[in-house]
């Protein structure tokens, strides 16, 4: 185990982003965390890719980039 957090999975509701991680494990934090997830159309949402060995994830069309470990650290300013 190389302690990485990897995603394999990412969903959406009108209230939280959910990412399926490759244990199965599902980590679920507010949308109005990430203000250009909150402003993006559903299109927008689900165009998303896995990057630096799906340890975080890209949303090209929105240039918006987040580093999946970053969801469970609770101190971070999330509001962009």
């Amino acid at each position: 185990m190389n302690g990485l957090i990897k995603g394999k999975e990412v969903h959406f509701d009108e209230e939280y982003l959910h990412v399926k991680l490759e244990d199965d494990r599902i980590i679920s934090t507010p949308l109005n965390w990430y203000k250009p997830l909150k402003n993006a159309s559903i299109s927008q949402l689900k165009n998303y890719k896995f990057i630096c060995l799906n340890t975080g994830i890209e949303w090209e069309s929105i240039d918006y980039h987040l580093n999946i470990e970053n969801m469970l650290d609770s101190s971070l300013d999330k509001v962009a």
